[in-house]
């Protein structure tokens, strides 16, 4: 990435403010998923920024509806719906995380957990969809399947992930360290 973090984060209100980013325009016929990849160790900064982004976006943008989908509480809110976080917490305590891991590979499948985050939090009404924590629920989530099961549920509605590690165009690499599967329906945001 040859530009500085401060510069890429100025540029997200013009991409994401865009009639072409807003009704996903000149992607042909793709669909509107988006990456902000950044250095890991701009976390805190990229974090401090959504703060902003979000307050900003919520006085001088008022007639858009955008959520930010912080995937670690959607997890604890999942889980704890369907009453499974207390045995969860005391699973990994007694059993370690191996265990825990292998017994939340049901509950958090995607076809179940993606078709949640969409009920609770991206609902018909968003115009915009910011999805953060994806460095947090790892190795509980992978990106690519989370945006693989999105697609099919949310379709043109664009959504922007924001991903501490690296990103192609064609495959993610969490941390700069972790590499996942390829994935190609997703634009860099701000390159």
């Amino acid at each position: 990435m040859n530009h500085t973090i401060d510069n890429r984060l100025n540029h997200i209100p013009e991409r994401i403010l865009s009639e072409q980013f807003l009704h996903g325009q000149g992607l042909g016929n793709e669909i509107g998923f988006w990456i902000f990849d950044y250095a890991p160790e701009e976390e805190l900064k990229v974090r401090e920024y959504l703060s902003f982004l979000e307050g900003m976006l919520e006085k001088k943008y008022k007639h858009l509806k955008v959520v930010n989908i912080n995937l670690l509480q959607a997890i604890v809110d999942y889980l704890t719906e369907r009453n499974f976080i207390d045995k969860a917490i005391q699973m990994q305590k007694v059993k370690g995380d191996e265990a825990l891991l292998k017994a939340l590979k049901g509950p958090l499948h995607m076809d179940k957990f993606a078709q949640y985050v969409v009920r609770k939090y991206a609902n018909i009404e968003q115009d915009i969809i910011l999805v953060t924590g994806i460095g947090t629920v790892w190795p509980l989530l992978r990106a690519h399947h989370l945006l693989n099961s999105l697609h099919s549920l949310l379709g043109h509605k664009p959504v922007v992930l924001f991903y501490p590690g690296y990103y192609d165009g064609q495959s993610m690499t969490l941390f700069g360290k972790i590499p996942s599967n390829n994935y190609y329906r997703a634009f860099k945001l701000v390159p």
